[in-house]
């Protein structure tokens, strides 16, 4: 295995052979989580090879089938391995060029993390961060998956605050000397993408960057202060699957207290790093859709304990009510938080504790307008984060509000295309 001089580095990537692509990747399982018809219809567009079949959508994690469908995942794991389905490319990267459904294109680089360098805990210095509060109850049902699993396939997305483009567009300039590993059509309007393979030299030309990237000077010079615990890679997407790739490390650690497990797969996680500064990369809230509700009640104690007003001033936080068909801007004149997301985010978590109901977060307002038609039902749109605010805030204040912002459509999100093994 190639050492790597920060947290991120080569690894061995399995890609699929002799397989349409195009029915093979499938989107993020932590999208459309309220729309099982999304799954229902990529799973009648799949290939009888697909990523689909090792993975478990979230809008089916509490399915009273869900047992069976994660024992189903390891038997088509296994079934993979065994009929030969996968290439393994040894000590490597992917460069990748994602073009989105509105036709910007991201650059990225897929690799491993090393979960001794990760701690998603509140107040982590770590050089891996989470950018924001990590659920624990969201790691258990993910962890019945990992557990056991001979694979790993990955919608991790991490992020890189590179403004000199010194990493990942540096091998793009280069690309036409690497070898195309695959260039295809996402299904269900997710664009295309392709990916070359990344060796040799090339990795430690990125090895290099990074590590100058990371180093305490550029760090400090970058944001302006001193005696502060570097933080290079801040997590961008998928923060409870590289949670829950750490709770399984740190379980197997358990486990086998008289084993040196430094060496051991699970140890690492495969990933996907991009750069902050990406023109393709935006952040959109993540709005909230509750149901099972008296969504006026909702509305009179949130008013009660923000103290919301319609008289909206420049510079107050204000969110969007809608409830049957109609909508509402309101200002929050008591906020809890410095951000939108965690005035509202804190009382919700209050009131269902208290009152009962069930919140969903969703990516596309116009999913929270249709959902909020249903009885008993309330949709909450946020405001948009500034992308610039990221690493500053993570750095001076620890971890944002869980669900603060999502990185671009669920259609745009990763798709799991490599795998790698982790037994």
């Amino acid at each position: 295995m190639k050492k790597s001089s920060t947290a991120f580095g080569a690894a061995d990537i399995l890609l699929p052979q002799n397989t349409d692509m195009s029915r093979w990747a499938v989107v993020a399982c932590d999208q459309f989580t309220s729309q099982p018809e999304y799954w229902e219809d990529a799973a009648r567009l799949a290939g009888d090879v697909s990523a689909l079949k090792l993975i478990l959508p979230e809008a089916y994690l509490e399915s009273p089938d869900s047992e069976k469908m994660i024992a189903d995942i390891r038997t088509a794991m296994k079934d993979y391995l065994d009929r030969g389905i996968f290439k393994e490319y040894k000590d490597s990267l992917i460069y990748l060029e994602r073009t989105d459904s509105t036709g910007k294109v991201r650059q990225g680089l897929v690799g491993m993390i090393d979960l001794e360098q990760y701690d998603f805990r509140k107040g982590s210095t770590s050089p891996v961060r989470a950018t924001e509060a990590t659920v624990a109850e969201r790691i258990p049902p993910r962890l019945k998956v990992r557990r056991g699993a001979p694979l790993e396939l990955p919608h991790i997305m991490i992020l890189i605050d590179d403004p000199e483009r010194t990493v990942i567009e540096k091998l793009g300039e280069k690309k036409d000397s690497l070898e195309k590993l695959y260039d295809f059509t996402l299904m269900k309007n997710g664009g295309s993408i392709q990916g070359y393979l990344v060796q040799g030299e090339d990795i430690d030309g990125c090895d290099k960057a990074l590590a100058a990237l990371g180093s305490k000077e550029s760090f400090e010079k970058r944001y302006g202060i001193k005696d502060v615990p570097v933080l290079l890679y801040a997590m961008g997407d998928g923060n409870h699957s590289l949670a829950t790739a750490k709770e399984y490390y740190e379980e197997l650690k358990r486990e086998n207290p008289d084993k040196d497990m430094s060496s051991h797969p699970a140890r690492y996680a495969l990933a996907e790093i991009v750069n902050l500064h990406s023109e393709a990369l935006e952040f959109e809230a993540i709005h909230r859709i509750i149901t099972d509700i008296d969504s006026a009640d909702l509305l009179e104690k949130m008013s009660e304990s923000l103290g919301l007003t319609e008289d909206i001033s420049e510079n107050m936080q204000s969110f969007e009510w809608i409830c049957g068909g109609v909508t509402r801007r309101y200002g929050i004149r008591k906020p809890s938080s410095n951000l939108t997301v965690g005035s509202v985010q804190s009382f919700l978590d209050g009131y269902l504790r208290e009152h009962g109901g069930k919140i969903d977060y969703i990516h596309g307002a116009d999913v929270v307008k249709e959902l909020a038609m249903a009885p008993r039902s309330a949709g909450i749109l946020l405001p948009d984060m500034g992308k610039a605010e990221l690493f500053p805030t993570v750095i001076k204040d620890g971890a944002l509000p869980r669900k603060t912002f999502s990185r671009g459509h669920a259609e745009d999100k990763r798709s799991y295309i490599e795998a790698r093994k982790i037994k």
